[in-house]
């Protein structure tokens, strides 16, 4: 089975869209795997489609803005198998809102959970990476996390945050032989939109009309893997919209006046609500 069977693999967000596909993907791989959200019985769901053995599979929940509770987490993970190889930071949140009308609130619940969480984590599984001499963090972020889109600001500016601090962590570890990959997915179709946080920190409640024609979880969750099995250091999921990352670059006005144009309608709705 390859590169991974026999692997520890920690899979936050586990208990649905990306994450999920995931840890069934990683199951058929062979590997050993650790279920988190803070769903624990969306997470047992998805612990018997995967279809493995009770004592290759165990179900942990957390919650990513309860920092400090990783190291306990962790631990666990340790007690329970005798190691970690690999981390994939699937868990977060979005945001459907202006800047104007947004609660600090809200902006500070998405950078607890879309970045102090992914962080927390992190740090709760690296010291046992450095010790082994090995390891590997999957980190998926986004295509807000290299450009930014109306009614995401708090999102973009967290998914912008993941991309600084694992950088600077591939590098300081790089001898410890720790991989790092930054996966940034574009439309999905999953349920993040709908559960975005609205300015007040309600549920927004809406499927994207982009996330309603893109690719499937499944299909993206089989991309993500591979570009782990490959090592790679960032990789973009999706369709056209990932062009974006290179109109960003070379002709960033253009990107701008088509963002514009193409998010109009739904900023509208959401102004004169």
């Amino acid at each position: 089975m390859g590169k991974y069977k026999g692997k520890v693999v920690w899979i936050t967000g586990a208990s649905s869209g990306i994450g999920e596909e995931i840890a069934k993907n990683f199951a058929a791989k062979g590997a050993k795997l650790v279920l988190s959200s803070r769903r624990k019985a969306e997470l047992e769901r998805v612990k018997s489609a995967c279809n493995l053995p009770d004592e290759e599979i165990l179900v942990l929940p957390l919650d990513l803005a309860n920092h400090a509770e990783m190291d306990e987490k962790a631990s666990k993970i340790i007690q329970h198998f005798g190691k970690i190889d690999v981390l994939v930071n699937s868990g977060g949140i979005s945001q459907r809102s202006m800047v104007i009308d947004t609660d600090m609130e809200v902006y500070k619940r998405l950078v607890d959970i879309d970045y102090l969480g992914t962080v927390a984590v992190t740090k709760a599984v690296l010291p046992y990476f450095v010790k082994q001499k090995s390891g590997q963090i999957g980190v998926i972020t986004s295509l807000m996390g290299k450009f930014s889109s109306p009614m995401r600001s708090g999102y973009c500016g967290a998914k912008h945050a993941l991309h600084g601090f694992f950088d600077a962590l591939r590098l300081e570890h790089d001898e410890d032989n720790i991989k790092v990959t930054l996966i940034c997915p574009g439309y999905i179709l999953t349920s993040i939109s709908e559960n975005s946080l609205t300015a007040d920190g309600s549920k927004h409640n809406k499927l994207d009309e982009g996330q309603q024609k893109g690719m499937t979880a499944e299909v993206c969750a089989a991309k993500i893997v591979e570009a782990l099995r490959k090592e790679k250091f960032e990789v973009t999921i999706g369709g056209f919209e990932t062009f974006g990352i290179l109109l960003k670059r070379f002709f960033p006005k253009f990107l701008h006046r088509y963002v514009l144009k193409a998010t109009k309608k739904q900023v509208a709705e959401v102004s004169t609500k």
